[in-house]
């Protein structure tokens, strides 16, 4: 995947735009802490990795500014089974 992904403040999400649609993981931040609330990637671009991009790069965030995680999306949840190496951002 080779969209740039950008942090929408705004609207409370990464979000990434492939061919004028847009993949997208929302969340709710309080204090250090974001909760991820839903990914979601548009069936025309479904199958190119897109939420693994998603995903790691909103885990990179988290690590790089010292905040913690609630994996409140199934697909978060998901790929920090798989990634292990994330582990350490989710809120006890």
């Amino acid at each position: 995947m080779e969209a740039e992904i950008r942090n929408n403040t705004a609207k409370h999400q990464f979000e990434t735009t492939m061919e004028g649609k847009t993949a997208l993981v929302s969340y709710r931040l309080k204090d250090k802490v974001m909760t991820v609330l839903h990914t979601e990637v548009p069936e025309e671009l479904e199958g190119r990795g897109i939420a693994a991009a998603l995903s790691k790069q909103v885990l990179e965030y988290l690590q790089k500014e010292n905040m913690e995680l609630i994996p409140l999306c199934p697909y978060m949840a998901a790929y920090l089974k798989k990634h292990p190496e994330y582990q350490s951002l989710v809120k006890k």
